[in-house]
Order: C-alpha cells, then structure tokens, then sequence
C-alpha cells in the first residue's frame, strides 16, 4: 500500500486538470494500471477489484480526478488561485430562480470537442450539482472534508 501511495499513485494523477482523458480507452487504459498495482498485495489479490479500492481506502481514478477538478474550481473561485476566475467561469447571473447554492456556474455553448472537454467546461455540470454547505467552504480542507 505504502509502494502504491508512494509511486504509482502520483504518476497516474500528475496533472490530471490539465490532462483529463475524454476517451474510454484512455480511461480504461490508466484505471488498468491501477487494477494491476492493487492486485501486489498479496493479501487482496483474490478479492474484486471494488473489494480492493475498499479495503485500501482509495478510489478510482475517474472519481479523483473529478474530485481534483472539484477542489481546483474551488481554489479559483475563491480568490486562493492567482487566477482571474473571470477567464475560467461565468457566474450565473442569479435572474432566475436557482436552487442550490449561490456560486452556480453558467455552461457555455461548445461546437467544437476541444471547448466541450476543457477544465471549465466539464467541471460545470458537477459543480453545480454539490450542495451550498460544500460550496461555501471556507477553506480548501474544509472542501476536502464535505467532499
């Protein structure tokens, strides 16, 4: 667990907000390598690989980067990245009545495959979903925490 955690788990998640595989087969291809790396531990290896995840307190790899995705936004939002959230994100302008929390962010219309799959684009949608007491964190662990 500490040889997993140590060297195979910041290789599979390097970047992951920059680099998010769209395509199942790179999907499929990393959450592979993960299936091998927790099928070394000798003690786990007759179990399923969900029965692994469990038992070794980690989730799949789509899960974390979707979770990174979330705390990134949160980090922009929040004026704790040196990012102008303007460039990533559109508030929505709160005219109609919205449910949820108050930081709902407006989904741009995309043509194009390259905008459709870009950070701000695809985070939207999950964003939006989370309820107003995860939102409204007041620190990244706490986030972290809700999450």
């Amino acid at each position: 667990m500490i040889l997993y955690k140590t060297f195979i788990q910041p290789h599979l998640e390097y970047c992951v907000q920059v680099w998010s595989p769209r395509l199942r087969k790179y999907i499929n291809t990393l959450e592979r390598i993960q299936v091998r790396a927790t099928k070394l531990v000798p003690e786990l290896r007759h179990l399923t690989y969900d029965e692994r995840l469990h038992r070794l307190d980690i989730t799949t790899l789509g899960k974390r980067r979707l979770r990174g995705d979330l705390i990134e936004t949160y980090e922009i939002l929040s004026g704790k990245e040196s990012i102008d959230s303007a460039k990533f994100f559109t508030l929505n302008d709160g005219l109609h009545n919205l449910r949820g929390h108050r930081y709902k962010l407006f989904k741009d219309r995309s043509r194009l495959n390259v905008r459709k799959f870009f950070f701000s684009q695809r985070v939207v949608d999950s964003w939006n979903k989370l309820p107003a007491h995860v939102v409204e964190a007041e620190t990244v662990n706490c986030l972290k925490r809700r999450l």
